[in-house]
């Protein structure tokens, strides 16, 4: 029999690697947090951050002095609610009615959508496509394009194919349409899976990249990540040499801005995910039940 002893000490050497597996996985972060506070010409040394080296707030000064980085917030922001708006009620409006098991057509339907997770259209034929609709250099090339995701209507059909029968056909005996069945009873009780939804859309949204370099080619356009990587490719001075100020320029690094870049980037997502967090598995793990 095993004593128990043996029991607290593989419980505590579990303990001690789970701490080390967070400590590996959070210390990257916080290397860049700390980079970004600590003085400039300090941090340049390297090695190891646990602390901030010196302490200095230039860097964000100087980022922050770059009105770019506030076109390119406001762009991020328009993209982030819009798109993650249109993004959550297409896809509820696709989900109810495939979840509706007397739907005509609703297996065929739903193995077409499938079919969409296995086989994209492929980059060039897309861009074809979005600049034959008019939309190359605007925000909403980044929106339409990517309007419905089929994993998240799997989710979200699963999801709405677990509650119960008996609500929609009370509903029918009323006299509600399907579209009002939909606002009125189906989404205000399908709220955690609306939340889970909403997250995994909007962190792609604020995260996307690729799609801003292929289609935004003005500069007043661009969005966060596009604004980042522009930092990443081009010195501090050189992306700040419109503010005209020779001191302030003296002392920041290189490195200091882009460490300041990179946290003012993440932080909405590290504000928004904590509230988000308590329907996050609950959505996700019923929307995952096969109904």
């Amino acid at each position: 029999m095993t004593s128990k002893s043996d029991m607290n000490g593989g419980r505590w050497g579990l303990y001690a690697a789970l701490f080390l597996f967070t400590m590996l996985t959070l210390y990257p972060f916080w290397h860049v947090l700390m980079y970004s506070i600590s003085d400039p010409k300090q941090a340049m040394s390297g090695g190891l951050f646990i602390l901030p080296k010196g302490f200095s707030f230039d860097s964000y000064l100087m980022l922050f002095r770059n009105s770019m980085i506030f076109e390119a917030y406001s762009n991020s922001l328009f993209r982030l609610f819009a798109g993650t708006f249109i993004n959550v009620l297409l896809t509820a409006m696709l989900a109810y009615p495939l979840s509706i098991r007397r739907f005509i057509g609703r297996t065929p339907l739903t193995l077409f959508i499938f079919f969409t997770m296995l086989f994209s259209g492929g980059m060039i034929p897309t861009y074809l496509l979005v600049n034959s609709l008019g939309l190359v250099d605007t925000l909403w090339a980044l929106i339409i394009p990517s309007a419905i995701s089929a994993w998240n209507f799997f989710i979200m059909k699963n999801y709405f194919q677990n509650l119960p029968p008996e609500m929609e056909e009370s509903a029918n005996i009323d006299g509600a349409s399907p579209m009002r069945t939909l606002v009125s009873i189906i989404l205000p009780i399908s709220m955690p899976v609306i939340a889970a939804i909403s997250l995994f859309y909007g962190v792609w949204h604020w995260n996307a990249f690729f799609d801003a370099v292929l289609y935004i080619h003005s500069q007043d356009k661009q969005v966060l990540t596009l604004f980042l990587r522009t930092m990443m490719n081009f010195s501090a001075t050189e992306s700040t040499r419109s503010m005209n100020d020779s001191a302030a320029i003296a002392n920041v690094s290189e490195e200091s801005v882009k460490m300041a870049a990179i946290i003012a980037a993440m932080l909405p997502m590290l504000l928004t995910y904590p509230f988000l967090q308590k329907y996050f598995v609950k959505g996700v793990l019923i929307g995952a039940v096969k109904g």
